[in-house]
């Protein structure tokens, strides 16, 4: 995933009313968008480097995006919705061949009135249709890559919406994409959402399919890396 121009590299200062941030580029402060609906525990404190993007949109009351922070180890995706667009580019790359022969890959895919799963892939010759909901991951707690980084009851509830539509002959997969390169090995975050991580536990028990993606992060584009070890499996 290439941004759509080279990112603009400051200081992150503050967060605050979650989704805005205080970062200075070239001396000067600016407000820049959050767009992340977490804690971001372990993403950024007060004057780590960062990378936004910026709009040219002149409806848009605040013309940067907070993109990027540095711990001064790796860049961090901060930005939940590249998450899914790394996604598109995970499933049909190949890095994982289960997913990759699939013609047919349609994103927000309704399965109720309420619900949308992230993804719909289909038209295998011998394979289930499969459903495919990302999460974003930037948490780093126990030196490893977790989910979530706060109570997530949305996110419990899509690993029981795939755990039924593994019940009704589907494929369910639940892919994580991590946007951070100084970990190594996933896990849910029990200590964070302990519910949730039971929860995973036992969806993928009983079938639903885990995978788990690091990404390579720049100021010019962010690419999947490679596939990370789960813990728990």
């Amino acid at each position: 995933m290439k941004f759509n121009s080279p990112l603009t590299e400051g200081i992150i200062t503050k967060r605050y009313k979650r989704f805005l941030s205080d970062v200075v580029l070239n001396g000067e402060k600016f407000v820049a968008h959050v767009p992340n609906t977490g804690s971001m525990k372990s993403c950024w404190e007060a004057n780590w480097n960062c990378a936004v993007s910026k709009s040219d949109n002149p409806e848009r009351k605040l013309p940067y995006t907070l993109e990027l922070t540095h711990n001064g180890e790796t860049w961090i995706g901060v930005n939940t919705a590249n998450a899914n667009k790394l996604a598109r580019e995970i499933i049909t790359s190949g890095l994982i061949p289960s997913l990759a022969s699939y013609p047919e890959v349609i994103a927000e895919k309704k399965i109720s009135k309420e619900t949308r799963l992230d993804y719909f892939i289909s038209g295998h010759s011998t394979e289930p249709d499969c459903y495919v909901e990302v999460k974003n991951v930037t948490l780093k707690h126990n030196g490893e890559a977790q989910f979530p980084d706060s109570v997530t009851e949305r996110g419990q509830k899509h690993l029981g919406e795939l755990l039924e539509l593994k019940k009704q002959g589907h494929r369910a997969v639940m892919l994580y994409v991590v946007q951070r390169e100084d970990v190594e090995v996933f896990s849910p975050a029990e200590d964070f959402d302990p519910v949730y991580s039971k929860l995973l536990k036992e969806v993928v028990s009983q079938g639903v399919e885990i995978y788990v993606v690091r990404c390579k992060l720049s100021t010019t584009e962010i690419t999947a890396e490679k596939l990370m070890t789960v813990n728990f499996l």
